[in-house]
């Protein structure tokens, strides 16, 4: 299987359906616009859990040995674009605006920063 795989949508579909499936319960008690709010929130649940598995499918080996993060861009419909992001190992906060992070992390937080107007940004 490609690790990649994970990402695509019937994976994400099939895992947004494996939580309405298991909270059927509750969607059954739902009003409508509730509903849409929690597969709206099973998505983005559904996202990090599989962005999470997709970077532990690295290499043998090495995943223990760096940090990763993961940034996954997801259409939204129109022109809208989700942003999804995840990392290993869970980074430190260190106060005062600060965290403890690798080098791969420290790189996407900043290109996290770039795509959402950051303080860096003129714009």
């Amino acid at each position: 299987m490609d690790p990649d795989d994970l990402l695509a949508g019937p994976a994400v579909a099939a895992a947004v359906a494996a939580l309405a499936e298991r909270n059927r319960h509750h969607v059954e008690q739902m009003a409508p616009a509730e509903r849409e709010d929690a597969l709206v929130h099973w998505r983005e649940l559904a996202i990090t859990v599989l962005t999470a598995a997709r970077s532990a499918t690295g290499d043998e080996g090495e995943a223990d040995a760096h940090g990763r993060a993961t940034i996954v861009l997801e259409d939204a419909g129109g022109e809208e674009v989700t942003v999804h992001a995840t990392f290993w190992p869970e980074m430190q906060d260190l106060g005062d605006g600060e965290v403890a992070a690798t080098p791969a992390q420290i790189a996407a937080l900043e290109l996290l920063e770039q795509l959402t107007g950051g303080e860096d940004d003129d714009g």
